[in-house]
């Protein structure tokens, strides 16, 4: 966990370590701890994780530009795979409402088809989806 600030163009920078977590809960945890230092709440979901990144809940506030790296990236890309992802919308078939059954059955398919996005992809596409954080795969 590592918060720099850089003096000359006050980007924030941060630190995912892919080595402290080896599921999406243990993702969860990583970035309650690094993104949301003081705050009373953890990320618990995709939604969830999306919401801390538009800043001012956490270590940053909203449109400060923050250089992200995900170190063991490639480690997580493995593990929050194919295998977990799968397991992922298994359980929340499983669990019923008040997911959407029949839309998460369609990412199940479109998974096993090898058309639909792994947890990390998804993780990568949220974090890009913000204009202000930059992502360095490491």
């Amino acid at each position: 966990m590592e918060l720099n600030i850089s003096n000359n163009n006050k980007q924030k920078m941060t630190v995912i370590n892919g080595g402290h977590f080896f599921d999406l809960s243990g993702f969860y945890e990583e970035v309650s701890s690094v993104l949301m230092k003081d705050a009373d709440w953890k990320v618990g979901s995709l939604d969830g994780f999306n919401d801390i990144l538009y800043g001012g809940f956490g270590v940053f506030e909203n449109g400060d530009t923050v250089q992200l790296t995900w170190k063991e990236s490639q480690k997580s890309k493995q593990d929050l795979g194919f295998e977990a992802t799968k397991e992922f919308y298994e359980n929340k078939i499983k669990q019923g409402k008040p997911f959407n059954i029949e839309l998460i059955q369609e990412k199940l398919d479109e998974l096993i088809d090898g058309k639909g996005q792994t947890l990390f992809e998804i993780l990568i596409e949220i974090i890009e989806s913000h204009q202000n954080i930059t992502l360095i795969l490491d």
